[in-house]
């Protein structure tokens, strides 16, 4: 995995950056990137049909068996009947994904400005790429396999529950107005692990206190277990994740050194601390 060369970073002079520029920049490309995601799969402009998004989770199914690591059923049973438990995995499942993602951006932004900039690109790259993923590839998750309606294949041989329906959590954006306008077949690449991962990529090097550097080493594999025992993903939908986070760290290294020789910044030196070795 790619990561930004810590040395150069401390180096190269400060940028100047204005904190409610970037804000309108990231609210920007998140609504961009939903509007377009959400043109894809179950809803939007050009919608895949049911049968396709069916077709694909049977798909890769098959592959996990094929793998011996179809295992995502067999984890929600081990937990069957508690409530309280899938509650938090749900509220996990739909606050983290932004919270710690937001929280690490701010962290960067305030302590390292270069290495702020250099993450925020990446994680625009990536992001960007997911879009792909979401528009040849529906993928109907495991939540939806054994579900009726329109979104839901109705395969009695799974078993796979929707713990959001059954059991709750703050809030839900897979029912009534936000059901139909979202893309509920957006499950690959997973962004969840992506995200994750790009949120320790980007602070374990800074962090000096250990059980903050152990917090954010444990979050993605908190995440993969969330993200799984919700029926959300498959987990190889979290490989997915990590191609485009990788490809993503790639197009960052390259857009930045570009934009430093078109610009003759020297001092910053972003394109070559994008994908170094750590």
């Amino acid at each position: 995995m790619n990561a930004i060369d810590e040395a150069t970073l401390h180096d190269a002079a400060a940028p100047r950056l204005r904190w409610w520029r970037e804000l309108v920049y990231v609210l920007a490309f998140y609504g961009v990137y939903s509007w377009i995601r959400n043109q894809f799969g179950s809803s939007g402009s050009f919608s895949a049909s049911n049968a396709s998004a069916r077709r694909n989770a049977e798909w890769i199914i098959e592959v996990e068996k094929a793998m011996g690591l179809f295992f995502e059923e067999a984890l929600q049973k081990l937990f069957e009947g508690w409530g309280w438990f899938y509650w938090f995995w749900n509220v996990f499942y739909g606050s983290l994904h932004f919270i710690v993602t937001a929280a690490v951006m701010v962290y960067l932004y305030r302590r390292f400005p270069l290495r702020y900039q250099c993450y925020r690109t990446v994680l625009a790259f990536t992001t960007g790429l997911a879009l792909i993923g979401f528009a040849t590839f529906p993928l109907m998750p495991p939540r939806l396999l054994a579900a009726g309606g329109e979104y839901g294949a109705d395969l009695t041989q799974y078993e796979f529950v929707d713990t959001l329906v059954v059991h709750g959590g703050l809030w839900s954006f897979d029912s009534g107005t936000m059901e139909s306008i979202s893309n509920q077949w957006a499950a690959m690449p997973s962004l969840h692990i992506g995200w994750a991962v790009w949120c320790a990529l980007a602070l374990v090097p800074v962090l000096r206190n250990r059980w903050g550097r152990v917090a954010i080493i444990v979050y993605p594999i908190l995440t993969l277990f969330g993200v799984v025992v919700t029926a959300n993903h498959y987990w190889i939908d979290g490989i997915g994740g990590l191609i485009v986070l990788s490809v993503g760290m790639w197009g960052a290294r390259r857009a930045l050194a570009w934009f430093d020789r078109r610009t003759g910044r020297t001092d910053a030196g972003r394109g070559a601390a994008v994908g170094s070795t750590a």
